[in-house]
């Protein structure tokens, strides 16, 4: 398989379920600075522009980091990726949703593209204080669901926290947003795993 990603993105969520489960992959890296995932070889790959994108052995893409990580999840069941049953299923899916759809995409990428989101220049510190409030929000509602487990959904890693581990690593090395006393926790059992401690030297991110 390969993953196409960008370091510090939110591929770092998959990259990390990848070595967690431990099977040989190529991570090819997007060059974001340089516009590459709009450039033709790319787009070719996902007609998005966006990843984190996976090329399976077949040749076949998968897109969407919610669809990725469910896909490995249950590709790989010995790797206990998902919480039990349909209930646990749907649940873990539940909390990937929001917290890419929500605060990542609705908070974290205002406060990295305001201009995006900003009628004029003028208007970009209202848009990074807006994103940052989806943030803190995200977090307050996060933390009693993670409550003092070890991760979300009890002893077991999912891929939930793999989801959890980019916006808190983003809170704390990109952006400075004060996070629970949990997820400041959690990010650093998750910082001690071995597959991230990986992950972050193949991405050239600080441990």
């Amino acid at each position: 398989m390969k993953l196409y990603y960008s370091p510090n993105a939110c591929s770092m969520a998959i990259h990390v379920l990848l070595a967690e489960i431990g099977k040989p992959y190529e991570a090819v890296r997007v060059n974001f600075a340089e516009s590459e995932q709009y450039q033709p070889a790319f787009v070719a790959k996902n007609p998005k522009s966006k990843v984190p994108t996976l090329e399976r052995d077949d040749g076949s893409i998968l897109t969407e980091l919610p669809a990725i990580a469910y896909y490995l999840a249950k590709t790989n069941p010995d790797k206990n990726l998902l919480p039990d049953g349909v209930e646990g299923e749907a649940r873990s899916l539940e909390l990937l949703e929001y917290m890419t759809a929500t605060v990542h995409m609705r908070g974290f990428t205002r406060m990295f593209r305001p201009y995006a989101f900003a009628f004029t220049p003028a208007d970009e510190p209202k848009v990074v204080e807006a994103g940052r409030g989806f943030v803190t929000k995200g977090f307050e509602l996060l933390a009693p669901i993670l409550g003092e487990q070890a991760f979300l959904f009890g002893d077991n890693f999912t891929i939930a926290d793999a989801g959890l581990f980019f916006l808190e690593y983003w809170a704390a090395h990109r952006c400075n947003i004060p996070m629970p006393a949990v997820l400041n926790a959690h990010l650093a059992r998750l910082m001690a795993r071995p597959a991230v401690q990986k992950v972050l030297a193949d991405e050239g991110l600080t441990a």
